[in-house]
């Protein structure tokens, strides 16, 4: 099979373009002519079409759709569906009204995709730069049961819950970091330019440096000396951590460690039980089998060492073993999540049982987020304490030798 691109006219009347697959070009007319257009061109697509294909990839993941732009795209898929707009139709409005260039992009190629007679979910997996594993997974139920604008009110509450937890977090995150890197940059600056010229003068007086003055000079002129071997240290551990962590078991060291944590473990841990709980009570409600509710979860968690933990459930699960005694048994799944799932299991409706998880971690990370941002207001406060302290006596307790011997 070979790609060909189109231009034809419609019955319409209208100029209409895309790309089709066929064995030849003779086919593809042939393909055109069914679909009742009159091809005006159609050519090869093999020398341009895998060249584009490729930039537009390379550009999709360079630049990333942000939430926001997925989110209104959703909606607005959402309403038209409900007012009955026909998908091409759709897509093109979507296409005029975005104003991001790589959502654009990607509109349009799954337009020309659903005209060559792919389905909605097969346009949409050609960009997994943009639509997650979970997405594409609403997309397919969605088209198996025919109440695709159903699973959109769904997918749009996962992503709104998913994108209110990262914005949380993150504006937690966002004073501490602040305030560590303007430490940092404080710190370079005193020992670079300030401690430096108060050595000289206490040098010259002929006073015995104490020991915070000496440990300053001491990482002063390793500094001075040996910048281009520390700089050099630390931008191949920056590259080796990088290239480590985009490895299955760097990824899996990584978070494992991250849930392990004293802080912040246990909020990951909460947002993932969240996560979980409110993507496997919508996945059930919109019929996906349980193996592939477990799959989706495996690859839309967020964390390595919990998808693992998935991937061992689902194997459980295959031999016949229920849920709640392979989540009991894997790590990382607090007991009331495994206790709502074995209720739900006896009562038949784990879809309820998991929502009202979800709710009880939803409030948990909201505190977790909260204790978080007043725990590590002390935490700064000691760290400044201790860089501000080791200046002053490193500077401070000479001068006070030197005003001795002055008087």
């Amino acid at each position: 099979m070979e790609n060909f691109n189109y231009q034809a006219i419609d019955e319409s009347g209208l100029n209409v373009s895309g790309t089709l697959e066929a064995e030849s070009q003779d086919a593809a007319e042939k393909i055109l002519l069914a679909r009742g257009y009159i091809p005006s061109q159609v050519t090869s697509a093999v020398k341009t079409g895998a060249g584009s294909s490729l930039l537009d990839k390379m550009k999709e993941s360079m630049s990333a759709v942000k939430m926001t732009d997925l989110i209104l795209f959703t909606k607005q898929f959402r309403s038209m569906m409900q007012a009955g707009i026909p998908i091409i139709r759709l897509l093109l409005v979507l296409e005029n009204q975005t104003q991001n260039e790589t959502l654009k992009r990607v509109i349009v190629a799954i337009s020309s995709d659903i005209k060559a007679g792919l389905s909605l979910h097969d346009a949409m997996r050609k960009h997994p730069a943009v639509f997650s594993p979970l997405y594409l997974s609403m997309i397919n139920a969605g088209e198996i049961s025919g109440a695709i604008p159903d699973v959109l009110n769904r997918l749009i509450d996962i992503i709104e819950h998913e994108a209110k937890i990262k914005s949380d977090i993150k504006s937690a995150l966002q004073y501490p970091i602040i305030v560590v890197c303007a430490l940092v940059i404080a710190f370079f600056v005193l020992l670079t330019f300030v401690i430096p010229k108060f050595a000289s003068i206490f040098a010259k007086a002929g006073i015995d440096l104490p020991w915070p003055t000496k440990l300053a000079m001491f990482l002063y002129q390793g500094l001075s000396n040996y910048w281009y071997i520390l700089l050099t240290l630390v931008v191949g551990l920056i590259i080796g951590l990088s290239m480590f962590f985009k490895t299955p078991p760097g990824r899996y060291a990584r978070d494992a460690f991250l849930l392990k944590l004293p802080l912040f473990g246990s909020l990951f841990q909460k947002a993932a039980m969240s996560r979980f709980a409110s993507i496997f009570a919508i996945l059930q409600s919109s019929g996906v089998p349980v193996i592939k509710t477990m799959e989706v979860l495996s690859g839309t968690i967020g964390n390595a060492a919990i998808s693992r933990e998935f991937e061992r459930v689902s194997e459980r699960i295959k031999e016949g073993k229920g849920i709640s005694g392979p989540l009991g048994a894997a790590k990382y799944f607090t007991p009331m999540v495994v206790d709502m799932v074995a209720i739900g299991e006896e009562s038949g409706n784990i879809e309820e049982m998991m929502r009202q998880v979800a709710i009880h971690y939803d409030d948990e990370v909201a505190y977790a987020v909260k204790g978080l941002a007043d725990a590590i207001g002390p935490i700064l406060m000691v760290g400044l304490a201790v860089v501000v302290g080791f200046f002053a006596m490193a500077i401070f307790m000479p001068m006070w030798d030197l005003t001795k011997m002055t008087k």
